[in-house]
């Protein structure tokens, strides 16, 4: 890690630190550090650990990502619009193809929706790591929920998940505007090629 990765993680922490409410003493007090070790992360004089980088995120309710400036915004879900708006990002992700799959009545007896993401749709570069990721979590977060492993377990894998895709970037690229001719244009493409 470079001296400028330790500076703006420092201020990330200092940040969210204060937003939160805590001073350096406390803050301290919850990670069972000094207060002259938070000095230094927040300076910079100092690296922050990974295992210390999963602390941080627990204590400053934030994501490891964030700390370590592989993620754009420190998000906090507070209403359902935030968890929307999340998903509508996910339109924006080049290399990322899902589909909304809907199932109610009259056709289906209950109601579901889904994401669906085909991970082998050569289109889509990312859907293999989504499919994968997706894949893992529904095992880990079963074996959670029925007891065969603990919190702190379920908690380690997600930490080394996050750090392990923190890496790989992503481009976000908008939908282009077209005019009246033009989408007409491409529907009727759309449609003749069901």
């Amino acid at each position: 890690m470079s001296k400028t990765d330790s500076l703006s993680i420092g201020e990330r922490i200092k940040t969210l630190r204060k937003k939160r409410g805590y001073n350096q003493t406390e803050l301290a007090n919850l990670l069972g550090k000094s207060l002259r070790t938070v000095q230094k992360y927040e300076s910079g004089e100092i690296e922050v650990s990974i295992a210390v980088i999963n602390e941080l995120a627990k204590v400053l309710d934030t994501t490891s990502t964030y700390l370590l400036g592989q993620q754009t915004g420190d998000f906090k879900f507070d209403s359902l619009a935030d968890v929307m708006d999340c998903l509508f990002q996910l339109e924006k992700i080049t290399g990322l193809r899902f589909s909304v799959d809907v199932k109610k009545p009259p056709r289906d007896e209950g109601w579901q929706c889904s994401i669906t993401f085909d991970g082998k749709n050569r289109e889509a570069d990312l859907n293999a790591d989504m499919c994968l990721f997706l894949e893992e979590w529904e095992n880990n977060r079963q074996e959670f929920e029925h007891y065969g492993s603990t919190k702190a377990a379920y908690e380690k894998w997600k930490d080394q998940t996050l750090a392990y895709y923190a890496s790989q970037r992503i481009e976000i690229s908008e939908p282009d505007e077209l005019d009246e001719t033009e989408r007409i244009q491409k529907r009727n493409a759309y449609l003749s090629g069901l």
